[in-house]
């Protein structure tokens, strides 16, 4: 694509898409920024964007369960970036509507968009979390769909409409999996920035949920620069490539690595409530990522060992930075 092309971005409001955003901002895009409408004009993590790289961003609110809303977001757009979703797995054993609602008819919402509006491409966001746990390893693209929560099931769904469009419609469609990624402004819901966000406020014994799980975590700018890579790239329609570092490590070596950067000795004791139902829990994820260099030229700066030092080392630095823990509630677990 052309830098100066109009890209529009759908959760940007969140953790990956307000790094998108601004990285697509500094690369020369026009980008149109979309955010979940709020009374309080909140427009999430774009609130703390530098102002240099705000003003030349356009921010509309809106539902991406509404089809008017996204409909008058995809207008004139060049590509769509589409990340708004419901992703914690907790909630959604408690509200599997509300993921149907927003993951699988929001998705819909904006494949109608899009073809309605003519030639316009889709980098659609799937997640790691469709394989379930591993049957082989490293994943490829080819492992099979497993949905182990209604969180997981959903975005199957999801991904699957995104792919029909394609083979339909002839739709401009790439599907990125992104493995676990992490980074600043992530949730204290996911597990790096609680464990960061407890040891930071002098907790000795951690509360976690399952601690042998293993998991490929992927540095946020690593994750960005594959959306840029799809978004650059002339081969991947119809495309179905894993953003992942392939490199796995378990929840309790992730303890005890993050423990280690931060001085801190520290015990862990499971907290059931952030339990998943056994069934439900992944217990091995491992990307293989040769599709997203061949296809891409995409490959990870932050890889193995070394490379997750590098990524939480900064993780690190941003969370216990005064000034970004005023929405942080370590006490209190959030589904």
């Amino acid at each position: 694509m052309r830098h100066n092309e109009k890209v529009l971005v759908t959760g940007a409001d969140g953790f990956i898409g307000s790094h998108l955003a601004e990285a697509l901002v500094r690369h020369g895009y026009n980008v149109r920024a979309y955010v979940m409408y709020n009374s309080m004009n909140s427009w999430g993590w774009l609130d703390s964007a530098d102002p240099n790289i705000l003003k030349d961003m356009e921010v509309i609110a809106g539902d991406i369960r509404d089809h008017s809303s996204i409909k008058a977001a995809v207008k004139n757009c060049d590509a769509v970036m589409h990340l708004a979703a419901l992703i914690a797995i907790p909630f959604s054993y408690h509200a599997p509507a509300s993921y149907v609602d927003t993951n699988v008819k929001g998705t819909l919402n904006i494949c109608e968009a899009i073809r309605d509006s003519g030639h316009c491409k889709l980098i659609h966001t799937s997640t790691s979390e469709v394989y379930g746990s591993a049957q082989t390893v490293p994943i490829s693209e080819n492992h099979p769909l497993v949905g182990q929560s209604p969180y997981a099931a959903t975005k199957i769904g999801a991904d699957q409409l995104a792919l029909s469009f394609n083979a339909s419609f002839e739709m401009p469609v790439t599907v990125l999996r992104p493995f676990n990624t992490y980074g600043p402004r992530q949730s204290l819901r996911a597990v790096i920035p609680t464990i960061i966000s407890q040891i930071n406020a002098g907790f000795s014994e951690l509360k976690l949920g399952a601690t042998s799980p293993t998991r490929d975590f992927n540095y946020i700018q690593d994750t960005v620069r594959g959306f840029l890579c799809a978004l650059e790239s002339e081969n991947a329609d119809g495309q179905v490539i894993n953003i992942g570092s392939g490199f796995e490590i378990s929840i309790g070596d992730t303890v005890k690595k993050i423990a280690d950067l931060m001085g801190a000795e520290v015990s862990v004791s499971e907290d059931a409530r952030r339990l998943r139902p056994e069934n439900s829990e992944v217990i091995r994820l491992l990307a293989d990522n040769a599709k997203a260099a061949d296809v891409l030229s995409w490959r990870p700066e932050f890889s193995g060992m070394a490379g997750l030092e590098r990524g939480l080392r900064n993780t690190i630095e941003w969370f216990v930075d005064k000034g970004n823990q005023n929405s942080q509630k370590v006490s209190s677990y959030t589904v």
